[in-house]
């Protein structure tokens, strides 16, 4: 940092036009001129006005002071650089063609080696994937061949579009409840006009366009919004209406409507417990028997290490041994009686094939009924998708993109009517078990969808038998490791106890009344919470500290040098300031000494942003602590009290043994500006106001406005153009002995090309920014040895500063100088 001697702040001279950076010196042309003539003589703008309060001569003092360093003049974002960043390029279009097909930059790498690994993965899957499919097709209210419709249109077409090799795409519990609850829906507004296959088809259409709407715009970020709390309660609220809605087909229990809420589900179902049927044994065999293959399995997972794949691989299995078995049972017990006097319910007949496929043809009036449960679905949907193709991507090492996920879900839901299919997305526990068969490629789902048209066309004739008990049962199964474990309640708890509240209440919120309440619910709770850290997180006034840094190679008895009061200049590399909240409310150690920088410096920082929402709040406890720590310059005057604002109660009485004079004159006001990357005009004009009031407490002094860490370039010109970045003193004496201090660094090239030459120049008088011709052809055509280096960000902003560091100690400096300290150094004098 370059130091120079701070002076009293300067005056407001006439409005001049900082010089901007230019590549000539050239005058402005004529369209320049007509411009600049109707902006201000017709429209009345006064381009100028925000310069009224800006030194003239900054430049010409910072390249005085920096010599032989170089200067820089800060270059504001215009719209047009705007409107330029956003125009797509021929490469950004051809990245984005290819980025729609990822399959074509490795189907022309595909190795023979992958071949066996992707057949091995892909039948595996295919077995796993038959009987959850059948099962969950219940739960969309359809029979069980579209089911297997649906997991065949996401196996075909995923290996297309997505960027996972582990994801598979089908049915899953939680998609099919929610088309068999917006079959209910719809069959409840309009009885008998659509039949169920009609209802979803519709929806998946629908659902698919929307998909592949934010997919191919690459709005994939926007998930971003939802946040996991609700989604976890949605999950674990599913989980139970799902068990809820198939225990009375597990037990046999007739009569017992599914469409109602879980919580009268659950009640109607213990009244009816006196009508179990024989369904009953087959329903819950294959629930204790599901589980104790899965128990097993892990057991000997833990006491064989050598075999655990095999382990795994059996484990995976269960659901197809376990619906074979019943199956099997359910064949020996109907071969003679039939498939319509079986004692427990069962399939029945199974069209084989692709029976169902054909173009959908859905009405403008269905799609107007299934539009309000649109957004629910979607979004369970997206997000089920993007959740598990993450989590594999971080198990495996490897990165999937969110918008080209949606995009591939787009696809199969759009392709999936035509077929016959209904809504799919990504099954967490049918990927887990891909994974873990060896799968190489995505090209596996391939092989899997070429078991499940066997299936189609050579099984049903054995599916028919399936027990529908047995199905409930494998269902219930899939899905109660949805539900969420203590041990992740007690974490939410330490984590975010609010946040638990919101899971709690989207839970009960859907036990007693739906689930798409539930997910609107949960996520409307959660915005509002958001809105509430935003608007109503104060900021933290802040102190100094005075550390040094122990490490384990220090010699014994280094620690004793170091003292707070020592005048001896510290170390570079281990004694430096830190900055603490002055309130000690965070987690440092409370016995730390802590003070303010200097008397009348403040130092305050935004904890969570700076926005409208929360700008009123944060000004009123700015100017509120300021002048509550401070005095007036100058009292006030007025002929009788009479004259005081009604509102205004005047200087406040101090504490017993407290005298107004002890405390010191507002000197400046630093605003860390780390956690600020945007602001909009109420912010702006917050400040604005602020300063405003400041200075009419200062008067006839002005109060300085340091700001560090303006990062935002739209920022830095937001505030620029509000007179902010720059001394605006009352007191033109003060500009003459005011000199700032820099922060420079070095540059690509020392040299100092003509282009950096010019920024000197006004483009219009073809003159320095300040002094003669004489003074223009000593900076510009003299020949001086430059020094490497250059000032870090432009001289015309000096109350930019690169850190928090540098702007108290500019702050400082300044405070020291208007107090009459000889020494006005920064901080460490």
């Amino acid at each position: 940092m370059v130091d120079d001697q701070a002076g009293q702040q300067p005056t407001p001279v006439a409005p001049v036009v900082p010089v901007q950076p230019t590549a000539t010196s050239s005058p402005p042309g004529k369209a320049a001129r007509v411009g600049n003539y109707i902006t201000s003589k017709v429209l009345g703008i006064d381009v100028n006005e925000r310069y009224s309060r800006q030194p003239a001569d900054l430049d010409r003092r910072a390249y005085e002071i920096l010599e032989p360093a170089d200067i820089y003049l800060e270059q504001e974002p215009s719209v047009a650089e705007w409107v330029k960043e956003l125009a797509p390029t021929r490469d950004g279009a051809a990245s984005y063609i290819q980025g729609l097909f990822p399959s074509a930059s490795w189907i022309r790498r595909y190795r023979g080696q992958w071949l066996l690994g992707d057949a091995i993965a892909g039948l595996t899957i295919g077995l796993v994937v038959v009987p959850q499919a059948m099962a969950y097709a219940i739960l969309a209210q359809l029979t069980p061949a579209y089911g297997l419709y649906t997991s065949f249109t996401g196996a075909v077409l995923y290996w297309v579009f997505g960027t996972s090799k582990d994801i598979v795409i089908g049915t899953t519990a939680v998609g099919s409840l929610l088309v068999g609850q917006v079959v209910s829906h719809v069959q409840e507004q309009a009885p008998g006009v659509y039949n169920n296959e009609d209802i979803a088809h519709a929806l998946s259409i629908l659902a698919g366009a929307v998909m592949l709407f934010f997919g191919l715009l690459r709005l994939g970020w926007i998930i971003e919004f939802i946040p996991y709390i609700p989604i976890s309660a949605f999950v674990t609220a599913a989980s139970i209406t799902i068990m809820a809605t198939q225990i009375p087909t597990c037990l046999g229990i007739p009569g017992i409507n599914t469409r109602e809420s879980p919580y009268k589900v659950l009640i109607n179902t213990l009244k009816g417990l006196p009508n179990t049927r024989v369904d009953a044994a087959i329903g819950l065999g294959s629930l204790v028997l599901l589980f104790v293959i899965r128990d097993l399995c892990s057991l000997m997972e833990r006491r064989r290490p050598a075999q655990k794949r095999m382990w795994a691989f059996i484990s995976s299995l269960r659901l197809t041994f376990v619906m074979l078995l019943f199956t099997l049972v359910s064949f020996l017990v109907n071969r003679t009686r039939g498939l319509d006097n079986s004692p427990f319910r069962i399939v029945g007949r199974i069209e084989p094939g692709f029976q169902k496929a054909g173009v959908p043809r859905p009405d403008a009036t269905l799609l107007k009924l299934i539009l309000p449960e649109l957004p629910a679905i979607s979004i369970i949907l997206i997000i089920e998708h993007i959740a598990i193709a993450k989590a594999m991507g971080r198990l495996y090492n490897y990165t999937v993109t969110p918008s080209q996920e949606i995009v591939a879900l787009g696809a199969a839901n759009m392709f999936s009517p035509f077929v016959g299919g209904y809504v799919c997305t990504g099954s967490f526990g049918a990927s887990a078990v891909l994974s873990k068969a060896g799968v190489r490629t995505p090209l596996a789902g391939l092989f899997s969808a070429g078991l499940l048209v066997l299936a189609l066309y050579v099984l049903t004739a054995v599916f028919q038998y399936i027990p529908n008990a047995a199905l409930a049962g494998l269902i219930i199964h899939a899905v109660c490791n949805l539900v969420a474990p203590p041990k992740s309640l007690h974490k939410y708890w330490q984590l975010a106890p609010l946040e638990l509240f919101i899971w709690v209440v989207g839970v009960v919120v859907a036990i007693f009344d739906s689930l798409e309440t539930s997910i609107y619910v949960g996520i409307a709770l959660s915005f509002a919470l958001l809105l509430v850290r935003l608007a109503r997180t104060k900021g933290q006034f802040l102190g100094r500290a005075r550390t040094r840094r122990v490490t384990a190679g220090r010699e014994k008895g280094d620690g004793a040098a170091f003292s707070p009061d020592s005048t001896v200049q510290p170390s570079q590399h281990s004694e430096r300031d830190i900055f603490m909240p002055l309130d000690r409310r965070d987690a440092s150690n409370p016995s730390i000494k802590v003070e303010t920088p200097y008397p009348g410096v403040f130092i305050y920082r935004f904890s969570e942003g700076y926005n409208y929402t929360n700008q009123a709040m944060h000004m009123d406890i700015l100017s509120t602590y300021i002048m509550e720590n401070t005095r007036r310059t100058s009292e006030e005057d007025f002929e009788k009290e009479s004259d005081r604002l009604w509102n205004d109660p005047g200087p406040k009485k101090r504490d017993e043994g407290m005298n107004n004079a002890d405390l010191p004159l507002l000197r400046a006001v630093v605003l860390d500006f780390a956690a600020v990357n945007n602001m909009d005009v109420t912010c702006v004009q917050g400040l604005i106001d602020l300063r405003n009031t400041l200075d009419r407490y200062c008067s006839p002094d002005a109060v300085e406005l340091h700001f560090a860490n303006v990062h935002n370039r739209w920022t830095r010109r937001a505030l620029a153009a509000s007179g902010f970045g720059y001394p605006s003193s009352t007191d033109e004496e003060g500009l003459e002995s005011w000199q700032p201090a820099y922060t420079i660094a070095a540059i690509l090239d020392p040299g100092l090309s003509e282009k950096k030459k010019s920024r000197l120049v006004d483009p219009e008088t073809n003159r320095t920014s300040s002094g003669s011709d004489a003074d223009k052809s000593t900076l510009v055509d003299g020949q001086r040895e430059r020094s490497g280096m250059a000032a870090v960000y432009g001289v015309d902003r000096p109350f930019f500063h690169a850190d928090l560091h540098d702007a108290v100690d500019a702050a400082v400096r300044d405070a020291r100088y208007r107090d009459g300290d000889s020494n006005c150094g920064g901080m460490s004098s």
